[in-house]
């Protein structure tokens, strides 16, 4: 979750940046014109997005902060912004309650961010900060492990102090601000925060099976660096041969994943009483609980969106991000839309079927960026091909394969007035989930 940092198997996830005004702008997707039938456009337009790539971010190499596990770490929110009404404009949106609305299963019931905690409860859960219940730490601070009076695991951010830093304050307050809007299954839950002299902390829900990159990454390089179980520094957690928990996550699981992120991102843009843009969707942002259900974090990068009922179409912002997974045209226009979160959510597609992080460094240059990769390989007709090496590769999982590749396709369209809507994302993976399981039957 945070930028630059080494996981257990010494890669190194993407570093989350900021990119200035006039900074240079990666190469973007781009899709071809229609051909006569359905297959020949995907096939032609995933030619389009391979063969449009000439450069690519690669990860610093200096930095060596750790990810949280079980909370998702925020480093900042952007600076000032303005509201600007060119371009595409936003979807009109119904505020209304639906299936986007479904309370946590949690012990506190109250309203997410209402719950008033003292210094005195803050250290009675963490033990005083304990060493010992350090889960993580990234830009904005360490965060703990700890228990409420009630029983009630929870993940305890405490931001760094640091008088050199004049925006904590107003960065810790929209955070604040943002997360007490929003309640959802698969958003992790806020359960409130205090300011306290020069401490500042926000206590949030503890998800305790990892994150999906975790999932992802023991899948692909446990078998071959750790034939024995090795234990995480961040929460003691037993990574085994077969994954964290010694399993590896099926093609279902992975597809069950995407539908319940769609979901959140669709409550964030849709069904919140303003439009939020999280800015930062990334598979290290996704936290998993022991059943497999999807939980976003970090919302250190949101943004409220631009108001559409006053015909604004986008906000005009400071670029930030995490690099492998930001919208280009967002990078190189200064103009966030909910497109932008569409267009991250594309490349999470291709990380979930492939195994592979958006930005593999170390690899072929032709491989080094995955999506680009992917698509090649989809437009030549073997895609399945870049299926995750720990998947079977069945008739089930290459027909589920192929749909997920033609949605993940559209979502990176390189104009945003191409991306799909994230309810409609949703909406396609639970027809590929249907069809799936039909073939699994």
């Amino acid at each position: 979750m945070y930028g630059g940092r080494k996981d257990s198997s010494g890669m190194r996830t993407p570093e989350r940046v900021t990119y200035p005004p006039n900074s240079p702008s990666p190469s973007s997707y781009s899709t071809s014109s229609s051909r006569s039938s359905a297959s020949d456009r995907v096939k032609s337009a995933a030619r389009s997005v391979a063969g449009v790539f000439v450069a690519c971010f690669t990860p610093p190499e200096e930095e060596t902060q750790h990810s949280s596990s079980g909370f998702g770490g925020s480093d900042a929110f952007s600076s000032t912004s303005d509201v600007s009404g060119a371009s595409d404009s936003t979807e009109g949106k119904k505020r209304h309650r639906s299936i986007y609305t479904v309370r946590n299963d949690s012990t506190h019931s109250k309203e997410p961010g209402s719950v008033k905690f003292t210094m005195a409860d803050i250290n009675k859960a963490t033990k005083n900060f304990s060493p010992a219940l350090k889960v993580g730490q990234g830009g904005f601070g360490t965060v703990y492990k700890g228990q409420l009076q009630d029983g009630t695991l929870v993940a305890v951010k405490r931001a760094k102090k640091s008088m050199y830093d004049k925006n904590l304050g107003s960065e810790f307050q929209s955070e604040i601000q943002t997360l007490s809007k929003v309640e959802h299954l698969n958003l992790v839950k806020c359960y409130g925060y205090l300011e306290h002299e020069d401490e500042r902390i926000v206590v949030v829900e503890y998800v305790s099976n990892g994150t999906l990159r975790e999932h992802l990454e023991c899948e692909l390089i446990s078998i071959i660096l750790f034939p024995f179980s090795i234990k995480t520094h961040s929460n003691n957690r037993y990574l085994t041969n077969s994954g964290i928990n010694g399993n590896a996550l099926s093609l279902d699981s992975r597809l069950e994943i995407a539908i319940d992120v769609a979901h959140a991102i669709t409550y964030l843009h849709t069904y919140t009483d303003h439009p939020i843009i999280h800015r930062d969707i990334k598979s290290s942002n996704i936290l998993l609980n022991e059943k497999l259900r999807a939980k976003v974090a970090d919302f250190g990068f949101a943004r409220l969106a631009a108001d559409a009922e006053s015909g604004q179409t986008h906000v005009s912002t400071q670029v930030k991000g995490t690099a492998g997974y930001l919208d280009p045209e967002y990078l190189r226009t200064y103009q966030l839309t909910e497109k932008s979160d569409v267009y991250s959510f594309g490349i999470l597609l291709v990380e979930l079927v492939t195994g592979r992080r958006p930005i593999e460094a170390k690899r072929e240059l032709d491989e080094r960026i995955t999506a680009r990769w992917a698509m090649k390989k989809f437009a030549e007709g073997v895609g399945i091909t870049i299926l995750d090496p720990r998947l079977e590769k069945s008739d089930s999982n290459g027909f589920a394969l192929g749909k997920i590749l033609e949605l993940a396709l559209q979502c990176v369209a390189s104009h945003r007035r191409n991306r799909p809507t994230m309810r409609r994302c949703a909406e396609v993976l639970w027809n590929i989930r249907k069809d799936y399981k039909q073939l699994l039957v």
